[in-house]
């Protein structure tokens, strides 16, 4: 049997990881300043992390959710702690896409509503609704193709407030920073001013936190900079470091109903071992503010590049955009210099690096840059 053909690869097979470097089957190391799609947080093969899910796959990976599950409510009141939402309520699944395809669920039979409102250039998943979500009409099959979605110009309030104002809309969902999109970020007043159109028109205030949450971007949500609290929450990616893992953070607001959700999967003891592990090292190790700090000194470094047209972000999720298409400079960025980073379109490199990067570590990817770039 052959795998389906889904993405064109690199002739590179990584088989070894340790913090922010991986390893080749030929034993070529590479500074990782992509952590597989902002998937690794705590760093590759952490030891407290391997001993956490090496304990527990020993003892239980998986049980039904027809039984009590401790390690849910564990990772439920870490999560909280942490991330300053303890009064919120958590429902665990697999995937980012799930995630989105859950909390538009709940905003759909909160308010009765089927319109949703979301960013230009927005990215929230590949499945049904999700991908109906995502502005990319490629990836958007016909059966998917249901006329739910508008999508509007970033931080134009006036646009939002014309489609809310029509008292149709279920949902607003929002990426506080755009991955796929390119790093964009949107405003504080901006949101401010979308969270009082949401409570006026009864709108469910959905944050898409799967690339830019759990710590990337310098705090634990990327939208608590802006000073609003979302209605819904979702995650994934960073959550599990690599283990399969999404999850829902719904306000008080919204009362449970048994059976309106369901999983089989999600939030599985093995999962959880994963996840709580995550959240003791970002809490032992300062993550979240080693994130702001590390991804401050980057940025202030690569405005001083010419060749680049403009530097964005927040934390470690960093957009690098040229005037020219990145494809040759990233090439010999992976090739040469032996960094993975990542793209969004054709003219924006994406860095996304575990958020244990050091400062050192950050100083050698400049000076590979450089390098990069004056090939």
């Amino acid at each position: 049997m052959k795998l389906y053909d889904v993405y064109p690869l690199f002739d590179i097979n990584i088989v070894k990881g340790k913090g922010c470097q991986v390893w080749d089957d030929k034993g070529q190391e590479y500074l990782d300043l992509y952590g597989g799609h902002a998937v690794i947080s705590i760093g590759h093969a952490h030891p407290h992390y391997v001993e956490m899910i090496s304990n527990q796959v020993a003892q239980l990976g998986f049980y039904s959710n027809s039984v009590i599950n401790k390690l849910q409510q564990e990772l439920a009141d870490r999560l909280g702690e942490l991330s300053g939402y303890d009064d919120y309520q958590f429902f665990l699944i697999n995937s980012g896409a799930e995630a989105n395809e859950n909390a538009l669920k709940l905003a759909s039979f909160y308010n009765g509503r089927t319109r949703v409102l979301v960013q230009e250039k927005a990215f929230h998943g590949r499945t049904s609704l999700a991908v109906e979500a995502t502005h990319n009409p490629k990836i958007i099959a016909p059966i998917n193709a249901n006329g739910h979605v508008t999508y509007l110009p970033m931080n134009d309030l006036p646009a939002w407030e014309a489609e809310l104002a029509k008292g149709d809309v279920c949902a607003v969902m929002i990426e506080c920073i755009q991955g796929v999109g390119g790093i964009r970020l949107v405003t504080p007043e901006f949101m401010q001013g979308l969270r009082a159109l949401c409570d006026r028109y009864n709108t469910v205030l959905i944050c898409d936190e799967i690339q830019c949450g759990y710590g990337r971007s310098g705090k634990f949500f990327a939208h608590q900079y802006t000073g609003i609290r979302p209605d819904i929450i979702t995650v994934a990616k960073g959550i599990g470091n690599g283990f399969p893992m999404g999850g829902v953070i719904i306000s008080p607001k919204f009362t449970p109903v048994y059976s309106q959700l369901g999983t089989t999967f999600g939030g599985n003891h093995l999962a959880c071992a994963a996840a709580i592990a995550v959240l003791d090292v970002m809490k032992q190790e300062n993550l979240v503010d080693n994130a702001a700090k590390v991804g401050a000194y980057l940025m202030e470094e690569l405005k001083k590049f010419p060749q680049i047209k403009e530097v964005r972000g927040q934390g470690l999720m960093i957009g690098m955009e040229f005037e020219e298409p990145i494809k040759d400079i990233r090439r010999r960025l992976l090739f040469e210099q032996k960094v993975f980073t990542g793209v969004s379109g054709t003219n924006v490199i994406r860095l996304l690096p575990p958020l244990c990067l050091t400062m050192g570590e950050a100083g050698e990817f400049l000076a590979r840059f450089k390098q990069a770039l004056e090939a």
